[in-house]
């Protein structure tokens, strides 16, 4: 198998040992190219370069946002990616039942590669950006702002700076009083007001330390898209909506401030004024409208546990 072996080095759990270990491990067997990121969006460029290059497989090792970048960049092609976990949260890679290991994901992913064929899986499309497991809207987005300006910390104190800069962001860097957006859904149905949404393509939405915040049973690889459209950011509704997702319950679906939905195939949100967005927990920026659809069959997925996601192995 021809690899291209994808590292982001300046990744929150990145080390040069662990770079040797696991390049010498992937070489054993298959013949491996190495290649690094150096600035934003170079791994989407270097993803594509492996298509041109005929790579069976990009093996990243990286952060959520350089998988995100890879992803994009093999789109609709027959290069497969795989995922080792480098950062900070790893949100996808334990959505698919990695360890955070990434050494020891890495036997996880040289066996898989040796038994089974890679899943044909289905993404979500906002403005033309595929994400693997979600896009955020509003409040979460402006907490992934106040995440990124302390990059440096990421290393260190990823979960704790996580609540600190929700907190932070809650307090003084989010209006809280006015919704910043619509959705409005291909059936017509408008929700006329939202302070924060999610679309979800996987669950759990994030994960704080060990635990995994479930939003949505509905989520999958293989189903359309998950939204929900929160209208209210009391910090009693908050924390509820965090115990709930902790807790793994979806009672909070029929509260009156949230808007859930599942089988959304595509929909469009229209700000009330500029709001921000992220992709797979990469700030985007601020916009003033965006299109979702969902993109089945899109990404070959080196999947160690396919059952986890509903996936036939």
């Amino acid at each position: 198998v021809k690899i291209m072996f994808l590292v982001n080095p300046a990744a929150s759990s990145v080390t040069p040992r662990t770079r040797v270990v696991i390049q010498k491990a992937l070489a054993a067997d298959h013949e491996v190219v190495l290649a690094e990121t150096i600035r934003r969006d170079h791994a989407t460029r270097l993803a594509k370069q492996a298509v041109v290059d005929e790579f069976d497989v990009v093996v990243v090792l990286g952060g959520d946002g350089t998988l995100n970048e890879a992803a994009n960049g093999l789109i609709k092609s027959q290069t497969a990616l795989a995922v080792l976990p480098g950062g900070s949260t790893n949100v996808f890679a334990r959505t698919l039942g990695l360890p955070d290991d990434p050494v020891e994901a890495t036997g996880i992913l040289l066996e898989t590669m040796d038994k089974a064929s890679p899943k044909s899986i289905g993404l979500g499309c906002v403005n033309g950006r595929y994400f693997l497991f979600h896009a955020g809207m509003g409040f979460d987005a402006a907490v992934v702002a106040e995440v990124e300006k302390r990059g440096r910390l990421k290393r260190y104190a990823s979960h704790a700076l996580f609540v600190y800069a929700a907190v932070d962001t809650w307090l003084r860097h989010y209006d809280r009083k006015r919704p910043a957006f619509r959705l409005k859904h291909s059936d017509g149905s408008v929700i006329p007001n939202s302070k924060f949404a999610i679309c979800l393509n996987t669950d759990p939405y994030t994960y704080l330390g060990s635990r995994s915040l479930k939003l949505s049973s509905d989520a999958g690889l293989n189903q359309e898209l998950v939204t929900i459209s929160i209208n209210s950011l009391s910090v009693n509704r908050m924390l509820g909506l965090v115990s709930a997702a902790i807790r793994g319950s979806t009672a909070f679906h029929n509260h009156s401030y949230i808007d859930y939905r599942s089988d959304v195939s595509s929909f469009v949100v229209e700000g009330h004024r500029p709001f921000p967005y992220q992709v797979d927990g990469d700030y985007l920026g601020e916009v003033t409208s965006l299109e979702f659809s969902y993109a089945p069959r899109v990404l070959e997925l080196i999947m160690p546990n396919p059952e986890l996601l509903g996936i036939p192995d």
